[in-house]
């Protein structure tokens, strides 16, 4: 398995993302667009989720397909994005039909940034204009790190943010990861310069630091407050999956958000991953490939994620060090 050209989850042909930030506010939002509806699913995990529109993305309800899914920041403020997001889809025609009107599918999920130390004092939520304007700036070459939804991103001790990385199998199968990083719990070994992520490192890709030699026997304790934190990502493959392997794709990538963030998934975090499939490319093996994509999806996830902390960026304000200011 090797990273594609971009190293990025639009290495999934047809699939585009958008970032828009506000870095006043030190917030931001970021959607993933296909060409054509893509269908999806959802899997929870954390306890304190932010979201919208993931009931219908279980197996046995009637829609099968999203147009797109929004990321944001906000805490639930940061929920309006999506509706940005539907309302430049509707202007564009897309959407399910209803009645002979078109209703664009857009699940979204959010994470609390709103400690950060960015002017929180908005007379009128910024959420709808940054998702409408995620759409009009969606493409295949985009910004990780201090970007989109990853913006106003923080770790339990360095800046967060937006990440994505991607595989291509043997068998031709593409599988991306975007992520925004905002746990409870830390990417690095006792605070770093070791990602706990290194173990799955492709060509130096977050700094090719190598694993710790040592792992101590540190008691983790929460870095932020009650509700404050979650880790919300999506899974992309061409391959052509049902709305349940899609669920079980996102079920899979949960491993490398565990491989990634110690610890993860934890009471006050509302860690969730959407899966998404284009539908472009059959499974050559229905038996064996699954296995493999769910492999590929946590593999590919831990590294996002430990790619959107090394490409953080310092901004006035920050209330926490970038990694690279302290680790090159």
């Amino acid at each position: 398995m090797k990273p594609g050209p971009r190293n990025l989850i639009t290495d999934v042909p047809g699939l585009r993302v958008g970032n828009t930030e506000d870095h006043r506010i030190k917030t931001g939002t970021t959607v993933l667009l296909g060409e054509a509806p893509m269908t999806a699913a959802v899997h929870v995990m954390g306890g304190a989720p932010g979201t919208r529109e993931t009931e219908l993305l279980a197996p046995d309800k009637l829609v099968q397909q999203v147009e797109a899914i929004c990321l944001s920041g906000g805490s639930a403020f940061g929920l309006d994005a999506a509706g940005g997001v539907m309302e430049a889809l509707r202007e564009m025609g897309r959407g399910f039909e209803v009645a002979g009107l078109r209703v664009p599918i857009v699940p979204g999920a959010i994470i609390f940034d709103l400690a950060n130390g960015g002017d929180k004092a908005w007379k009128t939520s910024p959420y709808f204009a940054l998702g409408k304007a995620a759409v009009a700036a969606a493409r295949e070459d985009f910004a990780i790190g201090t970007a989109g939804a990853g913006t106003g991103a923080t770790t339990k001790n360095w800046k967060g943010g937006l990440g994505s990385a991607s595989l291509v199998l043997s068998n031709g199968i593409t599988v991306g990861a975007l992520v925004v990083v905002n746990p409870l719990g830390s990417v690095t070994v006792e605070g770093g310069p070791h990602f706990w992520a290194a173990p799955f490192e492709q060509a130096g890709e977050f700094g090719g630091k190598g694993v710790a030699t040592r792992y101590g026997d540190e008691e983790p304790r929460p870095g932020k407050q009650q509700g404050e934190a979650t880790t919300i990502a999506i899974i992309a493959t061409d391959a052509n999956l049902t709305k349940g392997q899609c669920q079980r794709l996102a079920t899979a990538a949960h491993d490398g958000m565990a491989r990634a963030i110690v610890p993860s998934h934890t009471p006050f975090d509302g860690d969730l991953v959407f899966a998404v499939s284009t539908g472009a490319k059959p499974l050559p093996d229905p038996i064996a490939d699954p296995f493999t994509l769910g492999h590929a999806a946590a593999t590919v996830l831990a590294r996002a994620i430990a790619r959107a902390v090394y490409e953080a960026t310092p901004a006035p304000g920050d209330r926490q060090p970038c990694y690279r200011s302290h680790h090159g």
